[in-house]
């Protein structure tokens, strides 16, 4: 196996499919068919295959990288002559919309949880950050919806600070897809996971100002480790169209969808909101916010047309 540069002076090695399998070694498969099925996203379909040639080898990588950070934490711990910590190890997901994050982080957070020596892998996603509807009105956001600026960013930190300062019982707001907003009064709560899985579009962005300022903390300051999931601009504008659609014919019907507008649209006019929605907000915020923090990640996995990552980038330096 040779793996190559990801691109001339990057600091990425590529690896194609069938190399980075070869990377599982001996870790076990303890997914089922059954387990699988009840991580599927939207259009995305989670294969067996695909968690012995992807997921496993990410979770050797990761498992790894797990202990050394334990191992070293307790080492610094030592050295301060104070109790050995377990702060929980953070992993980062960025990515575009319709890319497949959500359903990419709940398989990850299965085949993770397999490992004896992590058994307790928590999921949160940066959604439950975004500013309620009625703030992002009255600051003029909702067509920026999912940029940097619609996020509670200081809630965002505390919460991460909290987490990896190993507090027990570490709540985050809830956000419904269905009314597209915050529920009131609902929280998901954290209670020490040896590992959290923070996953959102921008989690690894850097350029966010606070009052014409560089924020001194950001999020990624939190992470142990950062994955993006990336993909060709046409896939993944093909991706979001195809969900509009389906989500169109299903969810949209509710009459609690916010979405419900659109229910009585037909496939083409369908097609043409979709596209616009996704120039107007997801496109621009994909290359002016997302696309740009993709060097800063770990290891990046680059889908194919057909949903499945053909190749994966490791950073080397």
């Amino acid at each position: 196996m040779s793996p190559t540069p990801a691109t001339e002076f990057s600091a990425y090695v590529a690896f194609l499919r069938e190399e980075w399998a070869a990377l599982r070694l001996n870790t076990p498969m303890t997914l089922s068919a059954g387990d699988l099925s009840l991580l599927q996203g939207v259009l995305e379909q989670v294969s067996l295959e695909d968690v012995v040639k992807i997921y496993l080898p990410l979770s050797r990588l990761l498992n790894l990288h797990f202990r050394s950070a334990r191992a070293l934490s307790g080492v610094r711990d030592e050295f301060l002559g104070r109790p050995v910590g377990r702060a929980p190890y953070v992993i980062g997901i960025a990515g575009s919309v319709a890319v497949g994050k959500s359903t990419f982080a709940r398989t990850l957070q299965a085949v993770l949880a397999r490992w004896p020596d992590h058994p307790s892998v928590a999921l949160v996603t940066t959604d439950g950050f975004l500013y309620p509807n009625a703030t992002l009105l009255e600051r003029g956001l909702m067509q920026r919806k999912g940029f940097p600026e619609s996020y509670d960013r200081r809630r965002m930190i505390t919460f991460l600070s909290d987490i990896k300062a190993g507090r027990n019982q570490v709540s985050a707001p809830v956000y419904s897809h269905q009314s597209y907003d915050i529920v009131p009064g609902e929280l998901q709560t954290i209670n020490a996971p040896d590992i959290l899985i923070f996953e959102g579009l921008n989690v690894l962005q850097t350029a966010t100002l606070e009052g014409g300022h560089a924020p001194s903390i950001i999020v990624s300051d939190f992470f142990d480790f950062s994955l993006y999931i990336d993909a060709e601009e046409a896939h993944i504008q093909e991706w979001y169209v195809a969900r509009f659609l389906k989500l169109q014919r299903t969810v949209f019907q509710n009459d609690s969808s916010y979405f419900h507008h659109y229910k009585d649209l037909d496939a083409e006019q369908a097609r043409d909101v979709a596209l616009d929605i996704w120039r107007d907000i997801n496109l621009r915020n994909l290359n002016d916010n997302i696309l740009p923090s993709r060097e800063r990640a770990n290891v990046v996995l680059r889908k194919r047309a057909d949903h499945l990552i053909g190749e994966v980038w490791l950073r080397q330096i």
